[in-house]
């Protein structure tokens, strides 16, 4: 995988900073530096272009995306990768019969963070919503941007009604158990939010993006006392259903507030995901507050943490 990002020089001084120490002898034509970054290669050229290869390219590629989005909030991001040309070959079906039906779609964010709390979403979308929707972009929803997301979900919200749940850093540690894994706690999520919009609205087709098979899902749920059921499974659902896609979009504009929040509590910028730079911020969180206040803000139960502990050691 390789993927392209043109940073400004406030980033450019940031990256050269952060990569001192990894750098490469051998430096390519025009290029500031080459480093190693875990399974990526990371190239800074002079004219700001910098060039993430390997296997977490998506990973390394993403962190400084979004730093030059902090830095540069009124710049638009420049991001290419070698892959989309590749998986828009892949045409995905999409059934008109459930696409131009009234339907409620759920989704979720969060569950690949260490930091960040996990968001889960259900939307309502009727057939006389669609064109409204595909006007602001919807139907494309995995192309947007988080710049793009926080600028249409307000527009959407005001329209489509929907139901969110947030579950905290600190009542996901609460929960997590040998017996509750992560895609128990989102089925429990998923059903609540189901339940909830589906007993004020009623739709042809109640869609989930499938996480689990169909029968372990329910399985999850058997604990519970009120189990939406007339469930339709379906795999990259944001994709061919608009209430998914909603709901994904809604669910991302709710993450990004809380994660931002979080950022401030402990006045330190925090990356996404589940990377290296992950564990070095989380070193420095725990060097500057404890390994308490790791509770509050990022999932235990991920490697991370091991990491991170090791690390102080």
């Amino acid at each position: 995988m390789t993927i392209t990002l043109k940073v400004s020089d406030n980033t450019k001084k940031e990256m050269e900073e952060f990569f001192k120490d990894f750098k490469r002898d051998k430096t390519p034509p025009y290029a500031v530096f080459q480093a190693d970054d875990a399974d990526c290669v990371v190239t800074l050229y002079e004219s700001g272009k910098a060039v993430f290869q390997g296997i977490s390219a998506d990973i390394s590629a993403k962190m400084w995306m979004e730093r030059e989005r902090h830095l540069n909030p009124n710049k638009k991001i420049d991001m290419k990768n070698s892959e989309d040309k590749k998986s828009e070959k892949k045409e995905i079906y999409v059934d008109p019969k459930i696409y131009y039906s009234n339907s409620i779609g759920s989704d979720e964010v969060g569950t690949g963070d260490y930091f960040g709390p996990i968001v889960v979403t259900s939307a309502y979308v009727t057939k006389d919503n669609i064109k409204f929707l595909e006007d602001l972009g919807v139907k494309d929803s995995k192309k947007m941007d988080d710049n793009k997301i926080m600028e249409i979900v307000p527009i959407i919200i005001k329209k489509i009604p929907y139901s969110s749940m947030i579950l905290s850093n600190k009542e996901y540690n609460l929960k997590y158990t040998d017996d509750i894994n992560m895609n128990k706690i989102k089925a429990i999520m998923h059903n609540k939010v189901l339940v909830d919009l589906t007993n004020k609205y009623k739709a042809d087709y109640v869609v989930v993006d499938e996480f689990a098979k169909p029968s372990v899902y329910f399985n999850y749920l058997k604990s519970s006392s009120n189990v939406y059921r007339n469930i339709t499974f379906m795999t990259k659902g944001e994709s061919k259903v608009l209430s998914v896609a909603c709901a994904s979009l809604i669910s991302r504009f709710i993450f990004l507030h809380e994660f931002d929040k979080l950022s401030e509590s402990v006045d330190t910028f925090l990356p996404k995901g589940a990377s290296d730079k992950v564990d070095e911020v989380g070193v420095n969180i725990v060097k500057k507050y404890g390994f308490d206040k790791l509770n509050e803000i990022a999932k235990l139960n991920f490697k991370n943490t091991d990491k991170i502990k090791k690390l102080i050691d």
